[in-house]
């Protein structure tokens, strides 16, 4: 799909669309048929993926029994957009946009910190003769290494100590943010998850309900604590300085349990969750 906003010239990958025609979602819509029927008395069913298009698109349309959305090489407004539909949205492969364990990293915390599912990769480290996965020659267009994988093992660690079934995308509660990009999760309660994109010390504004406050710079790098701290906070905006970092840190702030209770006070007006 051409953006006819676009100069002319500039409609080709990576500032064109591509979306499948009517032949390939009457495919995708039979395949998912024969595993629907295949498996339908099974306890323990598969989850179906329907691929949609590379970068970002709101979904016109959903087969039946599906339950993932596939992007390649999937911006975080392909979450922004497509979040309602209450299904698992997939970054369904990379490589293209940048070879390096650095561009593969900030790709996944982009997009995972925006309320996606899934993300994976093309790893070229795996070939013949090295089915460890440790080649780290530049065999392709795509790129990846141990310490790549090291590396995402960071952002799923850091994923899995949240809350997952009550997070949600949060584009409310970050008012300003100099210089850097930031993508945020949070929870009604006050669990707060944040990727700041781009290069530090920044300054971010933050809205943020009453209460106590314990805040936790996490290295994307190295998955080391930077530096933690806590503060209570009367309510509103408040100024947070991030350390010194260099592509990306994250930011884990939690709201003390005590002051939950009887408040029923949020950060601002969410998106229904479904989306995780």
């Amino acid at each position: 799909m051409v953006n006819p906003y676009l100069f002319s010239g500039r409609d080709q990958y990576p500032n064109s669309v591509d979306l499948p025609d009517e032949p390939t979602m009457a495919w995708q819509a039979r395949v998912a048929g024969w595993i629907a029927s295949e498996e339908a008395g099974l306890s323990n069913q598969h989850l179906v993926a329907q691929d949609c298009c590379n970068f970002r698109y709101p979904v016109r349309q959903l087969i039946d029994g599906v339950s993932i959305v596939n992007f390649h090489y999937a911006y975080p407004e392909a979450v922004t957009l497509n979040y309602g539909l209450g299904k698992a949205l997939s970054y369904d492969e990379t490589g293209f946009l940048g070879h390096d364990d650095e561009a593969y990293a900030r790709e996944a915390w982009n997009f995972m910190l925006s309320g996606g599912s899934v993300f994976d990769a093309l790893d070229y480290s795996f070939t013949p003769g090295h089915e460890d996965g440790t080649d780290t020659a530049p065999n392709g267009p795509g790129g990846g290494s141990p310490e790549l994988r090291r590396r995402l093992r960071i952002l799923s660690e850091f994923l899995q100590a949240l809350p997952l079934v009550d997070v949600a995308p949060d584009a409310h509660s970050t008012k300003w943010a100099g210089g850097v990009v930031t993508h945020l999760l949070s929870t009604a309660s006050g669990e707060y998850a944040m990727y700041v994109d781009g290069n530090g010390p920044a300054e971010l504004v933050l809205t943020l309900p009453k209460g106590e406050y314990t805040m936790r710079w996490i290295d994307v790098t190295s998955g080391k604590v930077k530096s933690a701290t806590s503060f209570v906070h009367p309510g509103g905006d408040k100024l947070i300085a991030t350390p010194q970092f260099r592509q990306g840190i994250a930011l884990r702030l939690s709201r003390a349990a005590t002051n939950r209770v009887g408040t029923g006070a949020i950060a601002g007006p969410r998106v229904p969750s479904g989306g995780r």
